[in-house]
């Protein structure tokens, strides 16, 4: 399903999800990619995932994402789409056609909330499209949602 995030508080949990901790961040432990050539949003990414409780591991350009994958095993990977040398579009096109990897939820990011970038993402392989700048729960509910529906 492609969806365009921005969900209420309420559909931010998940009953395939481990418990809360106490701040409400979940401490799933899982590994999730963030692929972006901003620094400022991989630091901001890295922060909100790393704060729930996942192990993130950064990379600012889809060939260096293409390098770190089969070492880092992600079980999501949130991909930029504007990024220079490899787009996000090719970039998830890649890591779905790997037999590997095919099956692993990837989240584009756009700064736009157009119809064509949410599109041109579901044809490369995308399983939804966030907008930008990150607000920090719509990102964590887009990664709790495409993780319950992975595992």
């Amino acid at each position: 399903m492609l969806w365009y995030a921005r969900l209420p508080k309420n559909q931010m949990t998940s009953p395939l999800q481990p418990p809360a901790s106490s701040d409400g961040a979940t401490s799933a432990g899982l590994t999730i990619l963030v692929i972006d050539d901003s620094a400022t949003i991989r630091s901001a990414a890295a922060k909100i995932l790393g704060d729930a409780g996942y192990r993130v591991v950064v990379a600012e350009n889809g060939f260096e994402a293409l390098a770190k994958i089969g070492d880092c095993r992600p079980a999501l990977i949130v991909c930029d789409i504007l990024m220079p040398r490899l787009d996000g579009y090719r970039t998830c096109a890649l890591i779905k056609a790997s037999a590997a990897f095919h099956a692993t939820p990837v989240l584009m990011l756009s700064s736009k909330e157009g119809l064509f970038d949410r599109a041109r993402g579901a044809m490369a392989g995308a399983s939804a499209c966030l907008a930008k700048p990150l607000a920090p729960e719509a990102l964590l509910a887009a990664v709790r949602q495409h993780l319950a529906s992975h595992f």
